[in-house]
């Protein structure tokens, strides 16, 4: 079985990628590279909330290489690298022609377009870094937190269409909240999770076992990229010094818990 992984270039990709590696589950590497990691903020917001800036991204850099280690740059199988603006260029597609996968998945690269996605073959998921329907589109491990939910971060792994993250999903992927985690540390080990999920339910379809694939029928809440603004950080480490999770595990935030699609 042929497995061509489309990625971006940060870390949590990186690993992902590695862990599919490592399974003998990858037989081909788009990476797209991706903006710089640790962005700068903006220069039209307060100082205080620069600072705040700062500090979230310095907080995610420092889990990444706790969870994740260093950026894998050493890989077995054949790798294209591609920027964004080539995604979906003839290199691309060329290159799945090529090649001619039996499964394509996707994590952390922009919108696959019509065009490419017409040549993928029928097993083309995509791994969302949120709970669909829930929480589509952009930074979606961020607002659980910010509306108080932490046992509502997690991924989706979905089927791959035109449709920003609306295919039906096959799977939830949610990690185990520890007292001391902070908004950082549950997204790796959501990313983390979902990768040991992945393997497994490859391993399923490479033994011949059928997935069901439930149609999302709630369109739930697509998040832009314009809705997370810095100061949206006051919440997370000044009211609450990134410790969401521990008021959760108390019993300080009275929170229902999300109906999961499971694929075993």
């Amino acid at each position: 079985m042929k497995i061509m992984f489309f990625t971006g270039s940060h870390p949590r990709h990186s690993h992902v990628a590695s862990r599919l590696q490592a399974a003998g589950l990858l037989s081909h590497l788009v990476i797209e590279q991706r903006e710089s990691f640790t962005p700068l903020p903006p220069d039209s917001i307060s100082l205080k909330d620069k600072e705040l800036f700062v500090l979230h991204f310095e907080k995610r850099e420092q889990a990444e290489e706790k969870f994740f280690g260093p950026i894998s740059t050493e890989w077995e199988i054949p790798v294209l690298h591609v920027s964004s603006q080539e995604l979906n260029g003839e290199k691309v597609k060329n290159w799945v022609k090529e090649h001619r996968p039996d499964a394509v998945i996707s994590y952390g690269v922009h919108k696959i377009s019509g065009e490419v996605l017409d040549i993928f073959p029928n097993i083309a998921w995509n791994i969302h870094g949120g709970l669909s329907p829930w929480y589509k589109g952009n930074i979606t491990l961020f607002w659980p937190f910010y509306f108080l939910k932490p046992n509502w971060a997690g991924m989706t792994l979905h089927r791959l269409t035109a449709q920003l993250d609306g295919g039906g999903i096959l799977h939830h992927s949610v990690p185990k909240l520890e007292f001391g985690d902070g908004i950082h540390d549950v997204a790796c080990k959501a990313v983390m999770q979902v990768a040991q999920d992945l393997i497994t339910i490859l391993q399923k379809v490479k033994a011949g076992e059928k997935l069901n694939e439930v149609p999302q029928k709630s369109s739930g809440k697509l998040f832009n990229g314009t809705d997370w603004q810095p100061h949206h950080l006051r919440l997370v480490y000044e009211l609450f010094n990134d410790d969401i999770v521990d008021h959760y595990l108390r019993g300080d935030l009275q929170n229902t818990e999300p109906l999961l699609i499971k694929a075993f």
